[in-house]
C-alpha cells in the first residue's frame, strides 16, 4: 500500500532515472491532457510531498499525482538503440502517463490523480498538507499541534488526516497506536501528555527506516512473517500477549475504514464499543 516511505522511494527512483535528462516522449492518457506534450523538456527533478509526487519539468510546469490505494510509478531502461521501452508495464489500459528520455522509460499505473500544474502553483495541490513526515519541512511541534487541534477525534483519524501531517497510512496508522498501547478511537484528548510528542518520533523514525525496503518493519523481530505487529494480521495472535488481532471500523458510515488492533494490549477508552468486522466476510 502505497504510503510515505513508497512514494520517497518512488520519486527517488524517478529522479535518479530522468532527472537532468530531455523528455524524447511524453504520452498522457486521461482526458484532459490528451493533448500534452512535454517532449524536448528537460525533467528537472522529481520531489516527493506526502504521499502526492511532483515532477518538475522546464518551462515552469509540474507533473502531479498521488498514487492513491493502487497507483504506481514503474521504470524501465530502454533497449539499446531505442528511446523509448513502452511495453512491459503490464496491461495497457492501466497505462495514464509515459514519460521517455533516452535512457529510461517511466510509465504511471492506475494513477487516481494526474494533472499538469504550473510549479508557482503546487500550493494548489500541497498547500494544504502538514509537515511531512520525510520531508525537509518536517516540524514535529508543529504537527503535534495539529494532531491535538481536535480534542474529540478519534487517535487512528488524526493520525491520518494529511492536514495534521503528510506520509502515514493505514499501515502506520495502525502500528502507531499499537505501539502507544492505545485504542484507535481513543480521543487525542485522552492522551497522557508525553505520548503525542513520542508517537511522532516513532512516525518519522519508522518512516525513515523503511523508505529504503521495498518490505516495511515496524518490528523487531527477525522473522519475516513478523514484520507488521498488528495490521493485516486479523485473528493471529497478538506478538504481546497471545490475543488475537481483531479489525474495526472508523470514519464516515459511507466511506468506512478498516484499522487492526489488539483488545488486550489496546484496551477500549471509557466503554467505547468500535464495530468489529472481524468476523465479516
Amino acid at each position: 500500500m502505497p504510503e510515505g516511505d513508497t512514494v520517497w522511494r518512488t520519486a527517488h527512483t524517478l529522479h535518479s532515472a530522468l532527472a537532468g535528462q530531455v523528455l524524447a516522449r511524453t504520452d498522457f492518457r486521461v482526458p484532459r491532457l490528451a493533448t500534452v506534450d512535454l517532449s524536448g523538456r528537460t525533467l528537472l527533478n522529481v520531489t516527493p510531498r506526502g504521499k502526492h509526487l511532483l515532477m518538475r519539468v522546464e518551462g515552469g510546469l509540474t507533473v502531479h499525482s498521488h498514487l492513491g490505494m493502487e497507483g504506481a510509478w514503474r521504470v524501465k531502461a530502454n533497449p539499446p538503440g531505442r528511446t523509448s521501452s513502452p511495453g512491459g508495464f503490464g496491461p495497457a489500459h492501466q497505462i495514464r502517463a509515459l514519460l521517455a528520455t533516452g535512457s529510461h522509460t517511466a510509465a504511471g499505473i492506475r494513477l487516481p490523480v494526474l494533472e499538469l500544474l504550473r510549479t508557482a502553483e503546487e500550493f494548489t495541490a500541497v498547500g494544504h498538507l502538514g509537515p511531512d513526515l520525510l520531508g525537509p519541512d518536517w516540524d514535529a511541534a508543529e504537527a503535534e499541534r495539529r494532531l491535538l487541534q481536535d480534542p474529540a477525534r478519534p487517535l487512528v483519524e488524526a493520525l491520518l488526516d494529511q492536514r495534521n501531517l503528510a506520509g502515514i497510512g493505514n499501515v502506520y496508522a495502525a502500528e502507531l497506536c499499537f505501539l502507544a498501547r492505545t485504542s484507535p478511537w481513543a480521543p487525542v484528548s485522552s492522551l497522557s501528555a508525553p505520548l503525542p510528542a513520542r508517537l511522532l518520533t516513532a512516525a518519522k523514525r519508522l518512516l525513515e527506516a523503511n523508505k529504503d525496503r521495498v518490505r516495511r518493519r515496524t518490528t523487531n523481530s527477525p522473522r519475516p512473517d513478523r514484520n507488521l505487529a498488528v495490521y493485516g494480521r486479523e485473528n493471529r495472535p497478538c506478538y504481546r500477549c497471545g490475543t488475537p488481532v481483531r479489525t474495526g471500523s472508523h470514519g464516515p458510515p459511507d466511506r468506512p475504514r478498516t484499522v487492526w488492533y489488539c483488545p488486550h494490549c489496546q484496551p477500549p477508552h471509557n466503554g467505547e464499543s468500535p464495530v468489529d468486522r472481524s468476523n465479516d466476510s
